[in-house]
């Protein structure tokens, strides 16, 4: 088990995050944890202590929205997630330490500047669902390798014709889909070691707190607050890990 208390600093917070984001601010948010978390360790380890977790936010956040997504759209989005989960477990052997930083932070970073530009723009056209090929494979994979995969799916269901409740609803039993999907290459990739798992078991109670202390927060604080606070942390440290992936090869 980890015993550095500097990964306790950013790991509560960070899995405190993800929770609150499935409990009330959409899903996509906590792809902030893994990128804080591997300020401290491996991209690749820290992907692996979340993934328990995040199975028991899910149950969490499928209660809360059960029976409210939207199927038409999830009978494209969970098979095509399943070839970038695919993906993500044959390149795995392949991907360093660096090349996962480098990943997360460009995909934290784009995720970040693509908030930006939208809020500033009005475009009212919307993705035929045959994007949700790409957007679901897209997802799997940067989903299996970093938990990252809420901006893709974002990009995706934010520009079909959904209202808010759909849209958190959709993504909540998409995620909770894939996450349990993913425990099986995980484990056979050998990430579920005795420190991972016993570090997972010690963060596990912040799961369905993080989760109530969402939909708690969704009635008192306003989305542009929440959302503007996570986006500025989530664009530094994804500048950060894009940093620490070029340096290494420099």
């Amino acid at each position: 088990m980890i015993t550095d208390p500097w990964f306790y600093a950013v790991a509560i917070p960070a899995v405190l995050l993800f929770g609150i984001s499935k409990g009330g601010f959409g899903g996509g948010l906590g792809t902030a944890a893994v990128p804080l978390m591997a300020l401290v360790i491996s991209p690749v380890q820290a992907a692996a202590i979340l993934l328990p977790i995040l199975c028991i936010m899910d149950l969490v956040a499928v209660w809360k929205f059960r029976r409210k997504w939207v199927w038409p759209e999830l009978n494209v989005l969970l098979p095509a997630s399943l070839i970038g989960i695919l993906t993500g477990t044959l390149l795995f052997e392949a991907m360093s330490a660096s090349v996962v930083r480098l990943i997360v932070g460009l995909v934290a970073t784009s995720f970040t500047l693509h908030y930006w530009i939208n809020k500033k723009r009005s475009n009212n056209s919307y993705f035929p669902r045959s994007y949700a090929v790409l957007g679901g494979s897209v997802a799997g994979f940067t989903s299996f390798v970093a938990h990252s995969g809420g901006p893709p799916i974002s990009m995706y269901l934010l520009r079909r014709p959904l209202d808010r409740m759909d849209f958190a609803a959709t993504t909540v039993l998409f995620f909770a889909v894939v996450n349990y999907v993913k425990l099986v290459p995980y484990a056979w990739l050998g990430q579920f070691d005795s420190d991972n798992l016993a570090t997972s078991a010690a963060l596990a109670i912040l799961a369905p707190i993080g989760v109530l202390i969402g939909a708690w927060l969704h009635k008192r604080v306003s989305d542009r607050f929440f959302f503007s606070f996570v986006y500025v942390l989530l664009f530094a440290v994804g500048l950060k890990l894009i940093y620490d992936g070029v340096t290494a090869y420099l």
